[in-house]
């Protein structure tokens, strides 16, 4: 068996890994190429193309593998070349980061073959955007509320979309919240803000749509994104300075407002098992979480 080559994504293989996701379709946050560049700085991921798919290898805690991505047929070879290179090397087949979707196409092709075991603080959280853009109904009513109040207390308030003229600023804003928010006594607060800046700074290269939030002039609020799927927007990042009263929902919603009607839905990712950002996503009323599990062979 030929031992596949894994390599660290780089910005000239964007073009190559965004082919292999459009061949196969997910709403999950991890299947674009600004997911897996940035944060394969920080979670130690490779990438091989396998039988024509594009598998990714983790070594986080082990070794796990994605499920494959690209045309259907390329992705039963590859599972079979992985299921394979486990049993020559002894390891477990373990895939992480599945889709329920992906799970029933391996339960269709392999019959109660395997388990997945999905865990709930990598969930997506998926809301409708016409809900996000209007806060409308009375579950919103507290939204709307802090919108409100934001309008009056920064009635010079201002959005405007990210570029070259405020990018600077904005990666100045970036750097002043992570020194009000312990970043660099926390390593995964660390890392987080690292992506952030790398967005920020390759936000032409990468493709990405952003927006900022000013009061009196300075920037106050800004978020990034791009869009995920056919009919899913995803934001992968969004920074407000907490001390600004209502700076959070204001944000959210003009970039909904202004980025995102084009797509029914908007993935705004994971909580990561954090308590209060749990509360502040199920605040907004999910239309639904995009699952993912790990895939292990049955006993």
């Amino acid at each position: 068996m030929t031992e596949p080559v894994f390599k660290r994504p780089e910005l000239e293989d964007q073009e190559l890994i965004s082919s292999y996701f459009s061949k196969s379709p997910s709403r999950s946050c991890e299947r674009t190429f600004v997911n897996v560049y940035l944060w394969s700085r920080h979670y130690k991921v490779k990438y091989a193309v396998i039988e024509d798919a594009l598998v990714f290898r983790s070594e986080d805690e082990g070794t796990a593998f994605s499920y494959p991505a690209g045309e259907l047929e390329h992705v039963k070879k590859a599972l079979e070349f992985l299921m394979e290179y486990c049993r020559e090397k002894g390891w477990p087949f373990i895939l992480y980061n599945v889709t329920p979707e992906m799970f029933a196409q391996l339960e269709a092709w392999y019959p109660g073959r395997f388990t997945v075991d999905y865990n709930r603080d990598y969930a997506d959280y998926v809301y409708e955007t016409e809900k996000l853009a209007a806060l409308a109904g009375k579950k919103l009513h507290g939204k709307r509320n802090h919108i409100n109040k934001f309008k009056t207390l920064y009635p010079d308030w201002s959005y405007e979309p990210l570029c070259d003229e405020n990018v600077e600023a904005c990666f100045q804003m970036a750097l002043k919240w992570r020194n009000q928010n312990g970043c660099d006594d926390d390593i995964e607060k660390n890392a987080e803000m690292c992506v952030t800046l790398n967005s920020l700074r390759l936000y032409k290269e990468l493709g990405l749509k952003g927006g900022v939030l000013k009061t009196g002039g300075q920037i106050v609020a800004f978020t990034v994104g791009e869009p995920l799927c056919e009919d899913t927007f995803v934001v992968h990042i969004e920074k407000a300075f907490p001390d600004v009263d209502g700076a959070y929902p204001m944000i959210n919603q003009q970039f909904v407002q202004h980025e995102c009607m084009d797509y029914k839905y908007v993935n705004r990712e994971e909580d990561t098992g954090a308590e209060g950002l749990r509360r502040a996503k199920l605040s907004y009323r999910p239309a639904f979480l995009e699952e993912k599990g790990d895939v292990r062979e049955k006993e």
